[in-house]
């Protein structure tokens, strides 16, 4: 049952153990046994006993032969019963590998979540060489060009409640980033180099829904490989890449006439 705090705040502490697992074990490729998980979180084994039972009932969490738990996909597939995940993704994959394909680039596509960028797809090209970001992860939206593009399309006040969540940054970079804002609302799209990786131009282009929202943000890390060997020129998959958003916000019903 649960009881409210002075504080104002519910307390489900059974929960909490759940939920503290459930984030401990995504951080770790190799799984963690129980006595591990119970001493990174400070807790006895059989405070997560029950706690770990339940999620390997519920199919969240799996045991291996080395008695080493480890997620499951299960966390992923439920994040993507929400309707705009499961649209996205379903409309997007084959245009991001085609696009993929046709620059030698890896594409990504990105939502916000929580006042991070929430990368919800991603697709490599055959070449040997790509620079990829790995599906699920959480980014900062000052660092990077798909932040910009969805910030760059908000109202004031979704622009603040968004920077509320981002947290605080220093004030060069949250400066650098607000000051981005309208050239690339002007262009349509971000381009730029990587203010984490050398070498890599990020080009970014929103994908916008039927209420003219930017929903997405589609992105590929640009390297560019010595003697140009694999390139189509940066500007040609900017470009390439601006047509493949403009055909997904089609599909996602942007532009259409409230009267059809």
């Amino acid at each position: 049952m649960q009881t409210e705090t002075d504080e104002g705040k519910y307390r489900a502490p059974a929960l909490a153990k759940a939920l503290d697992i459930l984030e401990l074990l995504a951080s770790e490729d190799s799984g963690l046994g129980q006595a591990e998980i119970g001493k990174k979180l400070g807790r006895t084994t059989s405070e997560i006993f029950r706690v770990l039972m339940v999620l390997r009932e519920r199919g969240y969490v799996e045991l291996n032969e080395g008695e080493r738990y480890h997620l499951t996909t299960k966390l992923f597939e439920v994040a993507h019963r929400q309707p705009i995940i499961r649209r996205l993704t379903v409309i997007a994959g084959d245009e991001m590998q085609k696009l993929a394909n046709r620059i030698s680039q890896s594409i990504h596509l990105c939502i916000l979540s929580s006042g991070k960028l929430l990368v919800i797809a991603q697709v490599d090209c055959p070449d040997t060489n790509v620079n990829t970001v790995r599906l699920g992860s959480q980014i900062p939206i000052d660092d990077s060009a798909s932040g910009r593009v969805l910030a760059a399309f908000m109202g004031d006040t979704e622009l603040q409640n968004l920077l509320m969540l981002a947290g605080n940054e220093t004030s060069a970079r949250r400066a650098r980033f607000l000051s981005d804002l309208p050239e690339v609302r002007k262009a349509g799209f971000c381009q730029g180099k990587s203010l984490t990786i050398e070498g890599v131009t990020n080009i970014s282009a929103p994908v916008f829904d039927y209420t003219g929202k930017a929903v997405a943000a589609m992105t590929t890390p640009f390297i560019h490989r010595l003697n140009g060997m694999g390139n189509v020129p940066v500007d040609q998959a900017r470009e390439l890449l601006v047509e493949t958003c403009k055909e997904l916000s089609r599909r996602m019903g942007a532009g259409a006439s409230k009267g059809d």
